[in-house]
């Protein structure tokens, strides 16, 4: 989000929704947002959930090696006791966290404080993503991200999975995703 004095919030808070496929930048974008708000001397909560331990423990951590660290939760419910003095919260992974996160973050932008929130908008099958759709809805900022096809090279909205069970929720990142356009996505059925 780049905001000009004329069309920034004032005095109130805000949510802002990073949303897309896996490989599509979402968390670079939340880090970048993060570093800009450190930069301007704000204080900073990012959290991420405790079942995001692909690259490391207690950081948020791009595909493309970017990272800062992060208070590692089990329930969006730690969030507000935890981020009391910070102007800003960010929240990567969104989509593994429960409904509950949407009155979470509606709380703390009705307190004043500026809540950036990254996560898939879609599952594996191409279905929306809980929370990530309420969110998008209550949000007053969204930015909804692409990645490359790995098939064709168009612009890529989808997650396929390409190996693995059919648990909605399977952390993982290559060799058991890629990023799919609309046209090569193909709904997992099972392992191959």
């Amino acid at each position: 989000m780049e905001t000009s004095p004329s069309n920034q919030p004032r005095e109130t808070g805000w949510i802002e929704v990073i949303c897309g496929s896996m490989f599509s930048g979402k968390t670079e974008e939340l880090i970048r947002r993060v570093r800009r708000a450190e930069i301007a001397r704000l204080n900073v909560a990012i959290f991420k959930p405790s079942i995001d331990k692909r690259y490391a423990e207690e950081y948020i951590v791009s595909h493309s090696d970017q990272s800062l660290p992060s208070v590692v939760i089990e329930h969006a419910s730690e969030i507000p006791a935890q981020s009391t003095d910070a102007h800003v919260i960010a929240i990567d992974e969104a989509q593994f966290f429960d409904e509950s996160l949407v009155d979470i973050c509606q709380d703390l932008a009705n307190t004043g404080k500026r809540v950036i929130v990254a996560g898939l908008d879609q599952d594996y099958l191409g279905n929306p993503f809980e929370p990530m759709p309420q969110l998008l809805a209550v949000a007053e900022y969204i930015t909804k991200t692409l990645a490359i096809c790995m098939v064709c090279g168009n612009p890529a909205n989808r997650t396929q999975r390409i190996s693995g069970g059919k648990e909605r929720v399977l952390v993982g990142a290559k060799g058991l995703y890629e990023a799919r356009c609309r046209k090569c996505f193909t709904p997992f059925t099972g392992s191959p």
